[in-house]
C-alpha cells in the first residue's frame, strides 16, 4: 500500500473514530441518573477510542514526514 493510500485510509478511520467518540460522550452526557457502572464503562470506552485516535494520528504524522509532506 502506498503512503498516499495509507494516509487516505487513516484519515477515514480518524474521522469515523472521532464521530464515534463524540457520539459516546454525548450519550453519556444525556443519560441522566442511570447506572454509574454503565456510565463509567462508556467513559472508559471513549477514552480507549481517543487513545487509538492518538496512535493513528502519530502514524499519520510519521507517514507525512516520510513522504516529505509534513
Amino acid at each position: 500500500m502506498s503512503n498516499g493510500e495509507e494516509l487516505r485510509r487513516l484519515d477515514e478511520e480518524l474521522a469515523r473514530l472521532r464521530a464515534e467518540v463524540a457520539a459516546m460522550r454525548d450519550q453519556v452526557g444525556g443519560l441522566g441518573a442511570t447506572d454509574a457502572n454503565e456510565r463509567a464503562q462508556m467513559i472508559n470506552l471513549a477514552d480507549e477510542q481517543e487513545n487509538l485516535i492518538n496512535e493513528l494520528e502519530a502514524r499519520r504524522e510519521s507517514l507525512l514526514r516520510s513522504s516529505g509532506e509534513g
